[in-house]
């Protein structure tokens, strides 16, 4: 059957394969509702520990992108149940584009904390210019992300690549940005591990909080530890999205489910 012809499809048939669609498979059901479940826990727990702790801004950051994820994977088991649905791969598409995005400026956030914790002698930035330059630059990110997947999930079929150009320049761009806040934290860090050798440690440590002291060490070095890991997982997903989305809309990259479920899921 000519291309064309397959714009007339709405759902699976014997005119109407599922290899015919863009992804060229039924998303995995058992997949899609786990990580569905996964980031919608994680939108409740972020949101309840915001309103507990008055950390706000993170909050509202990580449970919207975590939202916007769980949302997503709505998309995608609509798709399951029907791979020619184009309600639910214009939500997947446009939700699971951006949440990412979100969930890089709630990281970003907690920089200027952690720099002023840290001492803020030893960035070569300001505390309070991490988050206006990082987030600002990731919300012009979405915005180009969301405005090609508007585009691409349009009914104009002229107009699809022309979407796809889009998201991936926003793509591209939050990779520069993350590249950047990843090489200043890295200085940051390095600076701060010589400050602190050239500092005298004092003795020992004194009274009866010390088994405290320790242990809100090795809770601060966990939560670092666990920053700099989702960081970087967004980072290679941002990555991994550039080759799939320049490979155009049905290219073997995207209709890869275990390279998209490991990349980009995980």
């Amino acid at each position: 059957m000519p291309q064309r012809a397959y714009e007339l499809c709405t759902e699976v048939s014997p005119q109407c394969p599922v290899e015919a669609t863009t992804y060229g498979y039924a998303p995995n059901l058992a997949a899609d509702v786990l990580f569905l479940v996964i980031f919608a826990a994680c939108a409740v727990v972020q949101a309840v520990a915001g309103l507990k702790y008055k950390i706000r801004g993170f909050a509202i950051a990580i449970s919207f992108g975590s939202a916007l994820e769980a949302v997503g994977y709505g998309g995608r088991i609509m798709l399951h149940y029907n791979a020619w649905d184009s309600n639910g791969f214009k939500i997947q598409i446009i939700c699971i584009v951006i949440a990412p995005s979100f969930l890089a400026a709630g990281l970003y956030l907690t920089l200027k904390h952690l720099v002023n914790f840290l001492g803020p002698e030893n960035s070569r930035l300001k505390p309070r210019l991490y988050p206006w330059i990082f987030v600002s630059c990731d919300f012009f990110s979405i915005i180009l992300q969301a405005v090609g997947g508007g585009i691409a999930a349009s009914n104009n079929t002229a107009l699809i690549d022309v979407g796809n150009h889009v998201i991936v320049a926003g793509i591209a761009f939050q990779v520069a940005t993350m590249f950047v806040c990843i090489c200043l934290a890295a200085d940051f860090g390095w600076r701060s591990l010589k400050s602190r050798r050239r500092k005298t440690m004092g003795d020992v440590d004194q009274g009866p909080s010390t088994r405290d002291v320790k242990g809100g060490r090795a809770w601060f070095k966990f939560s670092c530890f666990a920053l700099a890991g989702a960081f970087m997982a967004i980072f290679i997903r941002c990555i991994y999205r550039i080759p799939e989305m320049s490979g155009g809309w049905g290219s073997p990259r995207m209709q890869d489910e275990v390279a998209f479920l490991i990349l980009d899921s995980a």
